[in-house]
């Protein structure tokens, strides 16, 4: 009976601070689709075989993953990647864009 409250192991290290907008005003927390929207919408087109319509350009838009960093960080992303990614609140105006710009018609 001794044993079964005794702590054999220091509690574990407290969970690590996320940034936010208060931390850095300078350096807003912005959301970033993952991976880039107009990688997910390039993929979908070729798979589909013909454009997609506004309401599936939303529903890519809508489903995606999206993570929140600061904006300075997003920048580095965007570079490393070597493409910009389209803005997700003009999604089907940056899609009808691009996907000229990379031989979609």
């Amino acid at each position: 009976m001794f044993g079964i409250f005794k702590k054999s192991a220091p509690p574990p290290p407290p969970p690590p601070q996320f940034p936010t907008p208060e931390d850095d005003p300078a350096d807003p927390l912005c959301l970033v689709i993952i991976p880039a929207l107009v990688a997910i919408l390039l993929n979908a087109e070729r798979q589909k075989g013909s454009p997609l319509t506004e309401a599936e350009v939303i529903a890519f838009r809508d489903d995606a993953d999206c993570i929140a960093m600061p904006a300075s960080v997003a920048a580095e992303v965007e570079v490393k990647r070597g493409y910009p990614d389209i803005l997700a609140e003009a999604a089907w105006v940056e899609w009808q864009r691009v996907r000229t710009e990379l031989g979609q018609e």
